[in-house]
């Protein structure tokens, strides 16, 4: 391919230096790469995601891939509508960074050290959800602006801590903040977190098959296939109180022969908040519900859809819904 390839992306330090790691990839095999900054809804606005709607930081990035602006979109693929664009193919989901989220809080404390009552930030109702089932007793508030911005809330004593992705924090080389890593057994990541999405004109089969044999991490897009499955089955958006986590275990099965084999399979647990009334003019309340399964690696949307089929069974659909996100 002679022609320079144009890669669209947010601004923010963050995005940037995302997209400089498919642009290295890229480079690295003689593709020529321009870099074009987008300015897409989420970049303009303070309010909360859940205001401002699905798609905010995602759907100009889109647009100007359609309109030839760009060649080539990169978006944090958790930010991403679960609905398939039918004018965009996804090329290559590249290998994921950490998908956990980290605790910055203030003199070095953990989420079990902060005292009762200690103010928390977070802008997501996934991480909100989560964090009030602990039964810490902490005060979670709301949380808008990039990185620096939101380290600053802690550092300035506006905060007593924060959460935020830990694949972010590495990527723009701020993990020394960090006061704690959460273990997903306490807190369950967002759909796709700490993976990208690089996209392309779905006729521009040259790029596509550039991209998916340059930058294309088969394990990576399992994964995330199986939870951004389970995400979709549940009607929820892209900012719901959903969790997932999908893992590539290694399993033993024994052939026709009777031989043990080792195959690859994906390992998923997920994680939904729903609201149940109270009974006798009790209040409702919010409860955690939670499911694991595991499939065949070559199966995963159809893991992510059973998944989600058992955590509906469970209640999930009454909280996480669009509406309700």
């Amino acid at each position: 391919m002679n022609r320079s390839i144009r890669i669209g992306t947010r601004s923010s330090t963050l995005a940037l230096t995302q997209t400089n790691l498919v642009v290295q990839r890229l480079e690295q095999a003689g593709v020529d790469v321009e870099v074009v900054t987008v300015s897409t809804p989420g970049d303009q606005s303070s309010a909360p995601i859940t205001e401002i709607g699905v798609g905010v930081f995602t759907s100009a990035l889109r647009e100007a891939v359609v309109s030839g602006e760009v060649d080539v979109a990169v978006h944090s693929y958790k930010d991403l509508p679960t609905a398939p664009d039918v004018r965009l193919s996804l090329a290559a989901v590249p290998e994921r960074a950490d998908p956990r989220d980290a605790l910055i809080a203030r003199d070095g404390l953990t989420l079990g050290e902060l005292p009762t009552g200690s103010t928390v930030g977070t802008g997501s109702p996934r991480r909100t959800s989560q964090l009030e089932a602990l039964g810490l007793g902490l005060n979670i508030v709301g949380l808008r602006g990039n990185v620096e911005t939101r380290i600053r809330k802690v550092t300035d004593g506006q905060l007593d801590a924060i959460v935020l992705a830990k694949a972010g924090l590495d990527r723009i080389n701020r993990s020394e903040v960090i006061t704690e890593v959460l273990d997903p057994i306490q807190m369950l990541p967002a759909p796709a977190q700490g993976a990208l999405a690089v996209e392309c004109r779905v006729d521009d089969v040259d790029i596509e098959h550039l991209l998916r044999s340059l930058v294309d991490d088969e394990a990576t897009r399992a994964a995330v296939c199986a939870e951004r499955a389970m995400l979709a089955a549940l009607e929820a958006g892209c900012s719901a109180p959903v969790g997932a986590l999908a893992d590539v275990v290694e399993d033993l099965v024994e052939d026709e022969t009777g031989e043990t084999q080792v195959v690859q399979r994906l390992s998923l647990r997920g994680v939904a908040a729903a609201e149940f009334a109270g009974t006798s003019g009790a209040a409702s309340s919010v409860e955690v519900l939670r499911a694991s399964a595991t499939g065949d690696l070559t199966a995963a949307e159809q893991l992510g859809r059973a998944l989600a089929a058992e955590l509906l069974d469970l209640g999930a659909g009454a909280l996480s819904g669009p509406g309700r996100s």
